[in-house]
């Protein structure tokens, strides 16, 4: 129980510091590189209250403040600040088919996803921070078959404003479409369509990179939106 009680009152206090500010400290970044070098169960249990202070509840501030920006963008996008089931990613890996074993994942991942999705494959707004980089990604990764299939008509349907969305003006300058494509045109597109890398796609993700210390910035919540 006294365990407990002194790690609402780091929390309580390192929140109190960063009132006004941004939801996340420097302790965040420290303990993602702490944690790649000591990635074991023994040493995450030992640090399980700078978790708590320095990562999971500055989390859950920051996903509560993005609420209003949020929705703005759009209301059909959630933000949750549950610890299982919503915007904050599990730490823990998945390793059943993975070679490697490493329990914990080293990075801090954020998904405000669709309402109407139930998993990474919804569109969504991602943040990622690790030790030695963050970024934002808008989009889709790995969308199921349909959801690919309406993009990819909707850019042979609106070649222009595809091209005037993602090519063109302040997107262009800051962010770069990212993820997977086909080696050859999809099925039942004109091979020699002039916006045909874009049909190739599998994902239809947008990324813009920084510092992992931006997101300790006072205004880091205002950036984001």
């Amino acid at each position: 129980m006294g365990a407990k009680k002194k790690t609402a009152k780091q929390s309580a206090k390192k929140a109190a510091a960063r009132s006004g500010g941004s939801p996340f400290g420097p302790g965040l970044v420290t303990f993602l590189t702490e944690l790649r070098a000591n990635n074991k169960r023994s040493w995450f249990q030992d640090n399980a209250e700078r978790y708590e202070s320095d990562v999971r509840e500055p989390a859950f501030a920051f996903i509560r403040e993005f609420r209003g920006p949020l929705a703005k963008v759009s209301k059909h996008f959630v933000a949750e600040d549950r610890k299982v089931g919503g915007a904050l990613m599990r730490i823990h890996r998945d390793v059943r088919f993975s070679k490697d074993k490493s329990p914990y994942k080293t990075n801090l991942g954020i998904q405000f996803r669709h309402e109407g999705g139930s998993d990474v494959h919804a569109p969504g707004i991602y943040l990622h921070v690790d030790p030695d980089v963050a970024f934002l990604g808008v989009g889709m990764w790995h969308p199921p078959s349909e959801a690919l299939e309406a993009v990819r008509q909707a850019i042979v349907a609106s070649p222009r404003e595809w091209t005037k969305a993602v090519a063109q003006g302040a997107f262009a300058k800051s962010w770069t479409l990212e993820g997977d494509s086909l080696k050859r045109p999809p099925k039942g597109f004109d091979p020699e369509h002039p916006l045909v890398e874009d049909l190739k796609r599998k994902d239809h993700i947008a990324v813009v990179r920084f510092a992992p210390s931006r997101v300790t910035k006072k205004d880091f919540v205002p950036w984001m939106a």
